[in-house]
């Protein structure tokens, strides 16, 4: 019999902390939480100050079964779930199931799951926090609050299995009111002139800037024909040349948020997918009996501070100067969390530097692996030195016509020799010289080029460009961000084009209705103000209750005229033009889990349905009858295949192009690329550019 239970979340981590702990210790897993609210039911008695009904979660039984049998053997029982609130508040369900006194030394917490930070955990226990307990809680009957009100209201009113829940809601219309934006742009010209300059031998760029040294804009062609008329020849002298040193700081270590916007922008992964992944890394991965068995790699990835310890540090330090020499160590400072950020934990890292993601190649999956290449690269080059670049700007005036020519060299690579933080426009930092210049020398111009353009609307929401935005306004916590995306797309309100969120006809319906009767629940500004009366919670400054009253006086009156006001919506289904070949009846565009699809109208006699398939302009290069489409997946990756299938089996994951290889007469596809997407001949060594 072990003299301790130790009960965590999941069956990994329980494995990597038992092996940890020793023989007097056996340690269980919950398999997350053991109660929780009815599904069937609200849950909360809005009578009896808001108190909560738990009941055992459905299919929980035999885990709950074990663990008591286990408690009853166990000397103490420590609860060990994740050291946030969602894990507070497991702890907290699971010592009043195991009767284990809330208040004793019941508690272990721990950033990371290595072997000194478990030990050291375990000397100091300490009870369960219910101030994050009531943090929890709260959240979760505000949310049952709306989500129980106004959901069953556009059941009835809409259409069945709908939802509006207190952040997704804020999220989709962030989402409508981009679409407006877009929607009523209107693109406004202007242009640009471009030159070449060449001084000697060597060519170099500049662009137009300003006439007697102030800047001016061209709004139209007259503008730029008034420029160039005023140029006297194609000689241009060379009136001042600015040359500085200027330092480009690293970023600061990762925290959730920002976890999920460049694994977006450079691993391409869904703020789910980025999250699923960080929670095994966290949990354990097997690195094998020689170096040392389950271990966890990275610290809690829900976190929104960038702190980090001290010892972690100076172990990073120490493999930096080993690695690359002390010229590489950057000066101690302290990080600076943002504004409201709860500072709970660290920062997101590896659990040791000196965990070099190549030794790692052969034990960890794909993505597994470049998650955590991310992770350790971004903090190992924000404990480095700044890199340094050497900048020069030049003035060259014909006339008074200002042109300026910008080059720039990096002197010293600092952390960019580990790691550039990406941006959404996948711009990359090249130097970009020019040539030795100094002032009162003269340059010809050797082509002056005027580009027309048009102001461009503001892009739909990427993941990273919405947990960005959401972040930036208060909207959510580190918790709350990959749900809050998930849950928008799996109702269906959205669509993703191009990895981009596009509103759906329903989500647009769902969300004029929740903002006309419920204004409150889709402000951006209330639902930030709410997480930080959430977080007062947290801190012991107010309690839950009250925020709970306060909130649901107003909310219960706007409820009440809703039901009395709102009317019926009928989502009438959009004709396909196309009849049925099962039954012969009219088949209709529905709205499913994954967006349109059709089906027939003659429902449910007849349960016939089909995917839209998207028709690229190519016919099919195996059984030449049929027609290429774009077709999706069931983990909804887009691939190409024959419209004639099953009869034809053509399949491709790259797009065709409808003409041949010019060298052998085979089939061409488009290669998709982060740097430059290229078209391949699929039978011979032909490549070329693809055009945009």
């Amino acid at each position: 019999m072990s003299d301790y239970l130790v009960i965590v979340e999941s069956p990994a981590k329980a494995k990597t902390i038992e092996r940890y702990l020793g023989k007097k210790y056996t340690v269980k897993a919950s398999m997350g939480h053991i109660r929780d609210l009815p599904k069937s039911q609200m849950g909360v008695d809005v009578e009896d100050n808001y108190r909560p009904k738990y009941i055992t979660i459905r299919g929980k039984g035999d885990v709950l079964k074990e663990l008591r049998k286990s408690a009853k053997k166990a000397k103490k029982i420590y609860l060990a779930a994740d050291p946030d609130r969602e894990g507070e508040a497991i702890a907290w369900h699971l010592a009043h199931i195991l009767d284990v006194d809330e208040n004793s030394d019941c508690r272990v917490v721990f950033n990371e799951i290595t072997k000194d930070a478990i030990k050291e955990s375990f000397k100091n226990p300490r009870a369960i926090d219910l101030d994050l307990v009531d943090a929890q809680q709260a959240r979760r009957i505000l949310d049952r609050l709306v989500g129980y009100n106004i959901s069953p209201l556009l059941w009835k009113k809409v259409k069945k299995g709908l939802s509006a829940g207190r952040v997704q809601s804020v999220a989709l219309k962030m989402i409508l009111d981009r679409e407006k934006e877009i929607a009523n742009f209107e693109p406004e010209e202007y242009w640009s002139i471009d030159a070449q300059f060449q001084k000697d031998k060597e060519v170099f760029d500049g662009s137009f800037y300003g006439i007697d040294g102030k800047k001016a804009e061209l709004k139209t062609e007259n503008d730029v024909n008034e420029i160039k008329s005023r140029l006297d020849g194609n000689q241009f002298r060379i009136d001042k040349v600015n040359k500085r040193e200027r330092k480009r700081n690293p970023a600061q270590p990762f925290i959730t948020s920002s976890l999920q916007q460049e694994a977006a922008r450079k691993l391409n992964f869904r703020a789910k997918k980025t999250m699923m992944i960080a929670q095994q890394l966290y949990e354990g991965i097997d690195l094998g009996r020689k170096a040392g068995g389950i271990t966890g790699l990275i610290t809690y990835m829900r976190t929104d501070s960038t702190r980090i310890s001290d010892t972690a540090k100076q172990e990073a330090k120490s493999y930096i100067e080993e690695k690359f020499g002390k010229e590489f160590l950057g000066a101690s400072k302290a990080t600076k969390n943002k504004e409201g950020a709860q500072d709970a934990h660290e920062a997101i890292r590896p659990t040791s530097t000196l965990r070099d993601p190549k030794t790692l190649k052969d034990i960890l999956s794909r993505d597994q692996l470049r998650l955590y290449k991310l992770i350790w690269e971004r903090f190992v080059a924000s404990q480095m030195s700044p890199a340094v670049m050497d900048t020069m700007t030049v003035h060259l005036v014909n006339n008074e016509v200002e042109f300026r020519a910008t080059g720039s060299k990096i002197k010293f690579k600092g952390f960019m020799r580990v790691y550039v933080e990406g941006t959404d426009d996948n711009k990359k930092m090249e130097d970009k010289l020019l040539p030795d210049l100094t002032e009162g020398m003269t340059v010809d111009s050797k082509e002056i080029i005027p580009n027309q353009h048009f102001t461009q609307p503001p892009p739909r929401y990427t993941d990273a460009r919405l947990v960005r935005t959401m972040e930036e306004l208060g909207i959510g916590r580190p918790s709350t961000y990959a749900p809050t995306l998930d849950t928008i797309q799996r109702r269906g309100y959205v669509t993703m084009d191009n990895k981009r969120f596009v509103p759906t006809e329903l989500g647009t319906i769902v969300c004029e209705l929740v903002e006309e009767f419920f204004p409150e629940i889709i402000d951006a500004d209330f639902t930030a103000k709410m997480e930080t009366d959430l977080d007062s919670i947290e801190d012991g400054k107010i309690e839950w209750m009250k925020i709970i009253d306060e909130f649901y006086g107003g909310f219960s009156k706007r409820l009440d005229r809703a039901e009395k006001e709102m009317e019926k919506i009928e989502i009438k289904d959009e004709p396909a033009g196309i009849d049925c070949e099962n039954c012969g009846h009219e088949m209709v565009y529905k709205m499913g889990r994954y967006g349109k699809f059709l089906a027939c109208s003659n429902f449910p006699e007849c349960r016939n349905t089909k995917p839209i398939l998207k028709e690229i302009g190519v016919k099919c290069p195996k059984c030449k009858e049929g027609n290429v489409v774009e077709r999706k997946s069931k983990k909804r990756r887009t691939f190409y295949g024959c419209d004639r299938f099953p009869e034809c089996d053509f399949v491709s994951w790259d797009k065709p192009i409808s003409r041949p290889c010019p060298k052998c007469d085979s089939l061409l596809v488009e290669k998709k690329a982060k740097k430059e997407s290229q078209v391949q001949c699929t039978n011979c060594e032909y490549k070329e550019v693809a055009q945009n």
